[in-house]
């Protein structure tokens, strides 16, 4: 026999709960997530999901237009470009070398700029000034105009546009994660769990990071739109992937001569970019919103 409840038992959520109950109250935010999941599966399965390998070209459908066209076939949904490849397959097969390839260099650069900037943020004195200064001098250069700088060293190629927009993007974590960090060790609440017998270790894990994490999780996906432009922008200017690569950056790159006669060439690589980056925003902003109540 089940046992009768006489009085109703009030349960507490969890403070993972909470976090996902007002990050789904948005319907924005769930947009952004589902987006952001169906990017990450197709960076992840996309050259088995195309329905053409990504070099496989078609003389007799040569700028063909999307399926919506009249003149389009849904043979090939998206058309094609001046070599005969399927735009469709193409997005698909570039999705990890655009998308992928962003989530990989921001999870680089935030591990490195955690460890430095944690580190940094947690000391006084003069090795705190010189470090701060050093990077508002490195914040001083654009983080494109940097990356720029070391493919022109490094030589174009995909594999060194990981390393530069790495590069790029590292300073921007460090004094992220320095500035607040050294910011919340100054508070009271830091001294009172000092004057409790917490040590360093505790005081900058349990009271100051829980503290640290919005800011993080903002800089992080503007981090992960910022890769995604910059390894774009990189390939259409010839300095990342080098053409016939299917990165959405060289497919703008490679249909801007026919941006008159085929736009559709530019535009879905473009309107990939411009949604994977959208999305990841929403994220963003659906995570900060949730965060604020928790932390406050």
């Amino acid at each position: 026999m089940p046992q009768i409840k006489t009085y109703q038992e009030d349960s507490i959520p969890s403070p993972r709960q909470r976090l996902w109950q007002d990050f789904s109250s948005n319907p924005f935010s769930l947009i952004g997530l589902w987006t952001v999941a169906a990017f990450i599966i197709i960076a992840i399965w996309g050259p088995w999901l195309a329905p053409y390998p990504a070099q496989q070209q078609d003389p007799l459908a040569i700028l063909l237009p999307p399926s919506w066209d009249i003149s389009g076939t849904v043979e090939h949904f998206l058309g094609t470009d001046d070599l005969g490849r399927d735009i469709f397959s193409l997005i698909l097969h570039g999705a990890s070398l655009t998308f992928g390839m962003a989530l990989l260099v921001v999870a680089a650069s935030l591990s490195i700029g955690f460890l430095i900037g944690s580190l940094s943020g947690m000391m006084k004195g003069l090795k705190s000034s010189i470090l701060s200064h050093l990077l508002d001098v490195l914040l001083s250069i654009p983080s494109l105009l940097m990356a720029i700088l070391v493919v022109a060293i490094k030589g174009p190629g995909l594999s060194n546009v990981f390393w530069a927009v790495g590069i790029a993007l590292t300073p921007l974590f460090v004094r992220s994660i320095h500035q607040a960090v050294h910011e919340e060790r100054q508070k009271e609440y830091v001294i009172a769990a000092k004057l409790d017998g917490a040590n360093t270790l505790q005081i900058f894990w349990y009271v100051i990071m829980p503290n640290v994490w919005e800011k993080l999780i903002i800089q992080t996906t503007l981090a992960i739109s910022t890769a995604i432009l910059e390894i774009a922008a990189m390939g259409f200017l010839n300095l990342g992937a080098q053409a016939p690569s299917p990165e959405w950056g060289s497919l703008l790159s490679q249909g801007y001569d026919d941006l008159l006669t085929a736009p559709w060439t530019m535009a879905i690589p473009g309107f990939a970019i411009l949604i994977s980056v959208f999305a990841i925003n929403l994220v963003g902003d659906g995570l900060r919103s949730a965060l604020a109540p928790i932390r406050h």
